[in-house]
Order: C-alpha cells, then sequence, then structure tokens
C-alpha cells in the first residue's frame, strides 16, 4: 500500500541568528551556532538561520585556502548536524566547502541529524571591501529549492540577491515559497536603507517574501551592523531586529492560500546619522581589541577633539578601567590644551598621566645638530615632536601590553596631516573613516547621548571648550590647521568628491570651490598615499574607506589639469 504524502505544514517558526562569529575561531563559532539553536528551541522554533559563512567567520579571506581550515569547518558542520536527531530546529549554515566542482561559499542545510542539502553562491562579489573571487569559485549550476519539512525554500547567498544573475526569480520559477538569505553585509551609512531596496525589488522579480539575516561585528575594518529584516510579498516591512546588536528572533510565518505571509517578529528602531556611525566605531574598536586579546589600551590626549572622541569611543567600548590617556605636553602645548585634556579623563574616569618630552625633543635635536648644520628649523623639529610622542606610547604598550589608539580622522589622513612613526603610531584607528566636520557632529551627539551597549557616563565627556576652539597640532607658537589648509568644511567637501565621488576636478569647481584649493588638495591626496598604506587599521564608515576600497597607486603622476 503506497504510503500517504505527508502534508506540509502552514506554519513554520524561523529563528534568525544575528550573531558575532570570530574569524577562524571554529570551535568558538560552533558552540556559538549550538548555543543559538538552544535559545531557539526553547522558543518554539523549527529553523534556525544563520549567516554568511558562519562558521569560518566572515569574510575568512585567505584562511579557506588552508586545507586544514577547510577540514576544521566540515568537522564542525557533520558535529552539527548531529545535534539535529534531537528533532528540534532545523539548521541553515554558512560554510567554506570545497567539492568536486572547487571551493565554494556554501550553505549547509541540516535537519534529523543529517545533512540534507548543500547550496553554493553563485555570484561572487568583486569590488569594494570584497574580493571573493580571489578564492571561491560561483556554484556550478543555478541553485534550486531545498525541501525543508514539506516546505520548499529558496537560499540566495548574499550577493545572489544584489547581482543580476536571476537568482530569486529562477528559485520562484522553481518553486520555492519563501526565500531566506543569509549575509555578510558590511556597513556603510545610510546601508539599511540600501538593503531594504534591493530585497523590495528581489521580491517584486520574485513574488515571494524574503528573509535577510545579515552578521554582526567587527572584523578589521569592516563593521557588520546585523540589522536582519524581512520584506513580505506586498513589499512591506514584515519585522526588523535591531542594529549593532547579537540577538536570535524567531518569527512566525504562516500559510495563506499559495503564499506566506509573516505573522509576527521584532520591529525594532534602528539608528540614524551620528549615532549609527558613534555606534558602528564603537563596535569596530571593542572587536578589534577584544578579538585579538587586548586587556586594555593606551592614546595620546592631547586636548583636541580627534583624540577626546577617540577615548570617549574607547571607554564607551572597553569601560574606563581598561583606557589609560597621557598627555605629552611641549613647549608650544597651551593651558587649554592642558585644561581640556585633564577635564576630558575626568569626564570619562579614565587612568591619566602626565608625560612631558621636552627632554627627549632636545635630545633628538642635539643629536642631530651637526648633521643639520646650516639648515633652517621646520618641519623637521615640528615631527621630532609628535615622533617621541608615539615612541612613549609605543614604549607603553610595549611594557604593559596595552594596544595603542590612534586618532587621525580621514581629513589629515587624505591630505598628508599626519606623521609617519608619530601620530599614525597604533593598533587600531577608530575615526579613521570619519571626516573632520563628522567627528566634530559625533562629539555634539555623544556629548547628548548615551548609546546603547557603551560602558561610559552620561553627561558631557567631551568639554565644549575641546569643540569651540580652533583645531591645532600645536607644534610651533599659535599654530592652527587652517593655517595650511583650507576649512574644514571646504576641505572635506572638496576630499568626498575627489575620494567617494570620483569626481573631476572641473565639477568640484562648479560646486562653488576656487580652483587652485582643488588643485592643491587632489595633489595632496595623491603624494600622501605611501602613508596610508602604512596607516593602522580602523573603522570602515563611509562607502569608499582608503585601504579597501580604495586603492591608488604609490607612484603616480595623473592629476586632473583637463
Amino acid at each position: 500500500m503506497a504510503r500517504k504524502p505527508q502534508q506540509a505544514p502552514d506554519i513554520l517558526r524561523i529563528a534568525t541568528a544575528q550573531l558575532n562569529p570570530v574569524v577562524g575561531d571554529v570551535t568558538g563559532n560552533l558552540a556559538k551556532a549550538r548555543e543559538a539553536r538552544a535559545d531557539a528551541a526553547r522558543h518554539g522554533a523549527d529553523l534556525v538561520l544563520f549567516t554568511e559563512l558562519f562558521i569560518a567567520g566572515y569574510p575568512p579571506e585567505d584562511l579557506v585556502l588552508k586545507p586544514a581550515f577547510l577540514e576544521a569547518c566540515e568537522r564542525a558542520m557533520a558535529d552539527l548536524a548531529e545535534d539535529t536527531k534531537d528533532g528540534g530546529p532545523g539548521i541553515i549554515i554558512g560554510t567554506p566547502l570545497r567539492r568536486k566542482s572547487g571551493l565554494h561559499n556554501a550553505i549547509m542545510v541540516m535537519d534529523g541529524g543529517k545533512i540534507v542539502a548543500e547550496r553554493f553562491k553563485v555570484d561572487l562579489p568583486n569590488y569594494g571591501e570584497f574580493d571573493e573571487k580571489r578564492v571561491f569559485q560561483p556554484g556550478p549550476d543555478m541553485p534550486g529549492p531545498v525541501n525543508f519539512r514539506g516546505i520548499r525554500l529558496g537560499i540566495p547567498i548574499c550577493e545572489d540577491i544584489w547581482g543580476e544573475l536571476g537568482v530569486c526569480e529562477t528559485l520562484a520559477e522553481s518553486g520555492a515559497e519563501i526565500l531566506l538569505v543569509p549575509n555578510g553585509s558590511p556597513y556603510y551609512r545610510g546601508k539599511v536603507d540600501v538593503r531594504h531596496q534591493v530585497v523590495i525589488a528581489q521580491v517584486i522579480e520574485s513574488g515571494l517574501p524574503m528573509l535577510y539575516a545579515n552578521q554582526l561585528g567587527g572584523q578589521d575594518e569592516l563593521v557588520f551592523d546585523g540589522a536582519s529584516f524581512a520584506i513580505q510579498a506586498d513589499k512591506s516591512l514584515a519585522f526588523q531586529m535591531s542594529q549593532f546588536e547579537e540577538s536570535v528572533s524567531v518569527s512566525t510565518w504562516k500559510r495563506e492560500g499559495e503564499d506566506w505571509r509573516c505573522d509576527d517578529g521584532p520591529m525594532s528602531r534602528i539608528p540614524e546619522k551620528e549615532e549609527a556611525d558613534y555606534r558602528a566605531c564603537m563596535l569596530g574598536l571593542r572587536d578589534y581589541v577584544n578579538k585579538n586579546g587586548f586587556k586594555n589600551v593606551v592614546l595620546g590626549l592631547s586636548g583636541g577633539i580627534d583624540s577626546a572622541i577617540c577615548a570617549a569611543l574607547a571607554v564607551d567600548a572597553l569601560g574606563e578601567e581598561r583606557v589609560r590617556c597621557i598627555m605629552m605636553p611641549y613647549r608650544y602645548t597651551s593651558k587649554d590644551s592642558l585644561k581640556d585634556a585633564e577635564a576630558c579623563a575626568r569626564a570619562l574616569g579614565c587612568r591619566y598621566d602626565i608625560v612631558p618630552i621636552s627632554e627627549p625633543v632636545e635630545g633628538f635635536a642635539h643629536a642631530l645638530t651637526q648633521l643639520f648644520e646650516g639648515t633652517k628649523e621646520g618641519v623637521t623639529e615640528e615631527n621630532l615632536q609628535s615622533r617621541t610622542r608615539g615612541t612613549i606610547l609605543m614604549a607603553v604598550s610595549n611594557k604593559f601590553g596595552s594596544m595603542v589608539v590612534t586618532t587621525g580622522n580621514k581629513s589629515e589622513m587624505s591630505v598628508g596631516y599626519a606623521t609617519l612613526y608619530g601620530d599614525m603610531n597604533g593598533g587600531f584607528n577608530p575615526i579613521k573613516d570619519v571626516y573632520k566636520m563628522q567627528v566634530y557632529a559625533l562629539s555634539a551627539w555623544r556629548n547628548t547621548t548615551v548609546p546603547p551597549s557603551a560602558l561610559g557616563p552620561s553627561g558631557e565627556v567631551i568639554p565644549q571648550n575641546i569643540i569651540d576652539k580652533a583645531p591645532s597640532a600645536e607644534l610651533r607658537p599659535d599654530q592652527t590647521d587652517q593655517d595650511s589648509l583650507p576649512p574644514y568644511p571646504v576641505l572635506d567637501d572638496i576630499l568626498e568628491c575627489l575620494v567617494e565621488g570620483e569626481m573631476g576636478v572641473d565639477a568640484i569647481i562648479e560646486r562653488g570651490h576656487d580652483r587652485e584649493t582643488v588643485h592643491r588638495i587632489e595633489h595632496l591626496l595623491y603624494i600622501a598615499e605611501y602613508k596610508r598604506r602604512q596607516a593602522a587599521p580602523g573603522v570602515k564608515i563611509t562607502r569608499k574607506n582608503f585601504g579597501r576600497d580604495r586603492r591608488y597607486p604609490i607612484t603616480n603622476r595623473f592629476r586632473d589639469r583637463s
């Protein structure tokens, strides 16, 4: 007698695991997946959706070329599949897989103690921060739906929904009922709205609802902000998970005739502008320090706004007991700077030390007297001050194991107003991709708001005098940044045009800028490339940061003189 086919369920409870894996920590990521599955089971989930390459951490880069690493990932997958013998939630999870068709960015579907399906990413991104074509091969075929307990699930992987290969449309034509997408989509300003529009376009194309699960956490220069969500087949927002916070959230999906609809799920607020940027910088710094095993950090606190915002970010990310600030005054350090630096450290509650640098600077100058005989004092002598400070910070780092937080903003890094082996010394820079005027905006915002998960105090943590006074490196008498640079609102607009917009000089001039100024800033941008290549990593905030996104040659004679 023929067995009666099992009726497909009309309700599916999906747990979206928006978690913070560590690249290369296969054992730790496996433990995190097991914990999330247990949590999902307690909330009645049928299926847990993890993010792209979760078991390896994303992006694993050349780690996936190491056979031992791939074998460790496969063993973890087998162990995780075994867990599903218990009848609890099934699993969709990302992993690197080597098969006859090559090395793939893949997902595995697990249920009933077995791996029931594998699917490979078809559209490999090779732009901006992505270079997956370097290590992965695309899936040899378009992915078909996966039968999970009688429901046909389409599982495109990240770029499969961003490109133009028609993966979602193919899945719909092949009988998929719901699209579940594991992602490793890094943050930049306004990215949540961009993702929503991409998903809505695919929902319109396929006619199917889509659940978008995104990774959380800092990985080197990238910050993955989570903000997982789902869009109904009618293009309305089904649910929205939080940004910059780990969570496992269960949504209930119900069959209505031939279609599926999300019946309930979280509706979290998505932060905007300064809050989002600040929290991205904070998360990136926290994860870089913690994932690399540093117990604490040290930074030079000058009384200026850049070091003040970095001190605030460090305290918010790590707690006051893990942050040490050092003021290193010289003859040009103003009384205001001494007062402001101390006030900032006291407001933040972190350790504050003063190490005068007159003796070592003058010692260097004395040692160089014969070599420099007959020359005029200038930038070289100014840089001795910066390099002395850098040496002191690195000595503290070596002695106590503290990571040096470097504090240069994107405006300075763009035009080379930073000293190699001086103020550029450090392990990580939380404001590397933040322009000067954005630093001011973030500082004003932080003085009125304590972001979620921040460990720092409320109230004014950056003294108003630091925000109000003219910025200065204080390397010579009465120096201000505007002695040699245009006003920062002008500079930042020109730089955004050149860097983010790749605009020509004529187009920038049409915005109202002086031609000579634009040419000079363009020249400074190009000749500072060698410095940026030696800079510490830092959080990506804009669409085009230095390093991963913008890769210009150091030796470069092109100038836009059309």
